[in-house]
């Protein structure tokens, strides 16, 4: 049994069960034992890999997209350039590499993350030495706004309710003798998911990320009042409908509840949620990553990349190239929707 474990037990059994909210609010970032506090997760010796980590095209392109919005908005003198969850910090580092030769760009952009965990603080910091940290969104400069999320959204907690007539059962995560498990709190009426009544069914289970409009909300307004863009890329669809909580551990899917703090829990992004949240701003058409990688130009990019290698190398990028792009892989999997001022076009990539 872990050390987190334990406490949760405890917590549970002093004062009653959690929401799955809260047990993965402890589970990922509790100071002492949280899965974020205490490792770098990523890579071939973590429990997961992200885009950036699978090639430098990823952030070359998601960077070269903000450095022309950028000039598209008249090349504002002085710019937040920001990332949420940046990882190691390397989707920053082949962005800014890739943008070095955009005029002006560099002169303009002051690099700001905002990240929690301080196993991948320190990764960033080799990654990006000038950069700047906060743990929240709101602590942001005020400035024009260009930001990149990429598989941020999905680790931020999440409540889970049931339909159960015109109200909703939520699950909550309690005690079986010793052991966690999940059930059902009393039905009751729920004015956040009145509109849910509309599209769902007796026994729809639908999630809500209570997070996630705070955060949206924030960006979206210093964009329409400042300008910029911001690019939301993760795995999920337009709206919430099915348990989507999973676990990860050694790049194999885990039991959520099993070893609490000792696996990497996400749940999938709705994507309506943060098109509500994005107002005054203007919110893009939601996109596959495939096309949006596509129109970016990643297949010319591979192309060139690849005539200066051979053999298993070139084996790799061929699959990384795959992997970033086809519907069967990651393509389809994850989306991205773009936030801007009503006044400016869309990101590239993100055309209607």
């Amino acid at each position: 049994m872990t050390a987190l474990a334990k406490l949760i037990k405890a917590r549970i059994a002093r004062s009653g069960p959690i929401s799955i909210a809260d047990y993965m609010a402890d589970c990922l970032m509790h100071p002492a034992h949280g899965y974020y506090a205490t490792r770098d997760p990523l890579g071939q010796t973590g429990d997961f890999i992200t885009a950036p980590e699978i090639s430098q095209m990823f952030g070359e392109l998601i960077g070269l997209a903000l450095a022309q919005s950028w000039l598209d908005q008249g090349k504002p003198a002085r710019i937040t350039l920001a990332e949420l969850g940046p990882g190691r910090g390397t989707l920053m580092a082949d962005a800014l590499r890739a943008t070095r030769g955009v005029p002006g760009f560099h002169t303009a952009l002051r690099v700001h993350f905002v990240e929690t965990s301080p196993v991948l603080r320190a990764a960033q910091a080799q990654a990006v030495p000038d950069a700047q940290w906060h743990d929240r969104v709101d602590t942001l400069p005020d400035a024009p706004l260009f930001l990149i999320a990429n598989e941020f959204l999905d680790a931020l907690p999440i409540r889970q309710f049931v339909r159960d007539g015109m109200g909703w059962r939520e699950r909550m995560v309690g005690l079986d003798g010793d052991a966690l498990t999940i059930g059902l709190s009393a039905p009751a009426p729920l004015a956040l998911l009145e509109d849910r009544l509309a599209d769902t069914q007796d026994g729809d289970l639908v999630e809500h990320c209570p997070a996630l409009p705070g955060i949206v909300q924030d960006i979206g307004q210093r964009i329409s009042a400042r300008g910029g863009a911001a690019l939301f890329i993760d795995y999920g669809d337009w709206q919430s409908l099915g348990d989507t909580l999973q676990a990860l551990a050694g790049h194999t899917y885990a039991d959520p509840l099993a070893a609490p703090g000792q696996a990497d829990l996400t749940a999938h992004v709705d994507f309506a949620a943060i098109a509500a949240a994005a107002t005054p701003a203007s919110f893009t058409r939601l996109t596959p990553q495939g096309v949006f990688l596509e129109r970016l130009g990643i297949t010319p990019r591979a192309q060139a990349l690849a005539r200066t290698l051979t053999d298993e190398p070139l084996e790799n990028h061929i699959t990384a190239h795959r992997r970033l792009t086809h519907p069967a892989e990651m393509g389809d999997l994850f989306k991205v929707i773009g936030i801007y001022p009503a006044t400016a076009t869309p990101p590239p990539g993100l055309e209607p």
